[in-house]
This record gives structure tokens, C-alpha cells and sequence, in this order.
């Protein structure tokens, strides 16, 4: 193979991978709520995450660690939560809104998440009445938590 036929396939490999390993779950709009159920801002823990460049942000989270869903053939998977679990909303005008998992909220009527991790006061509220499809993935970023 010459190296025009090498880059190709090297970037051919490269999407496949990038596109297989961020698996698309989800979550029914019950689960969810059964998840979320009892926990308001009381229930909430600080914790420590570090990002790809090494800077540490601390923040208060819902004490989830495993997150209950299922994959496109209906079988049932259990994520653990990590910074880099990403969630997404599709409202009633398929309008889609994502969020770090870790970093939303829920109430009796609305969700309120964090859009970014480097600005974290862009939050959004979605009402719960709205919400048609929640699905779930692993963005595969490079944030963790920390000690």
C-alpha cells in the first residue's frame, strides 16, 4: 500500500472506532424519575473531578453511581456514572438538549443541567411534561474523579 491508501484506511479505522465506542443507552422517562426519586439538593455530595489538562473543579453531584438503562435492543446495562457521561433530552419538538449526568438536577417538574464542563454556569431547565426521549452515552472524554 502506498501512503495516499494508508491514510485512508488509518482514517477509515479511526472513525469506526471513535463511532463504536460511544454506545448510545437509554433510559425510559419512568426509570428515570425512579432513579432520581428522594434526591433533591439535601441528598447532594461534593466531589472532585480532573480534567484532561489537569486542573481539578469540585462541585456538589447527585449521589449516583450507577445509572440503570438499556441498549437498542431493549436489554438491560448498567453505566457507572463518571464525569464523562454525557445524557441527552429530546423534547416534544424534537428539540434535543445534553448535559453532563452528574451535573443535572431533578424535581417534582423539571430537570436542570450543566451544558459545559469548562463554563459550568451554563445550566438549562427542562420540564419533565416535555421530555419524549432520554438517551445516554459515554462521550469518552478525558475527565475523572479524583480523591
Amino acid at each position: 500500500m502506498n501512503f495516499k491508501n494508508n491514510l485512508h484506511f488509518f482514517i477509515i479505522i479511526s472513525c469506526l472506532s471513535f463511532f463504536a465506542s460511544c454506545k448510545t443507552y437509554y433510559i425510559s422517562i419512568e426509570s428515570f424519575k425512579q432513579q432520581f426519586q428522594g434526591l433533591d439538593s439535601s441528598n447532594l455530595k461534593e466531589i472532585t473531578t480532573q480534567g484532561p489538562l489537569g486542573g481539578q473543579t469540585k462541585y456538589k453531584t447527585t449521589p449516583i453511581d450507577s445509572i440503570f438503562c438499556v441498549d437498542k435492543n431493549g436489554q438491560p446495562v448498567v453505566l457507572t456514572n463518571s464525569p464523562s457521561i454525557e445524557i441527552r433530552f429530546t423534547d416534544n419538538h424534537q428539540k434535543k438538549s445534553i448535559f453532563y449526568f452528574d451535573r443535572i438536577t431533578v424535581d417534582s417538574t423539571s430537570v436542570t443541567g450543566v451544558q459545559s464542563r469548562i463554563i459550568s454556569s451554563i445550566r438549562k431547565t427542562i420540564p419533565l411534561n416535555t421530555i419524549q426521549k432520554i438517551e445516554v452515552q459515554n462521550g469518552k472524554k478525558k475527565y475523572r474523579y479524583v480523591q
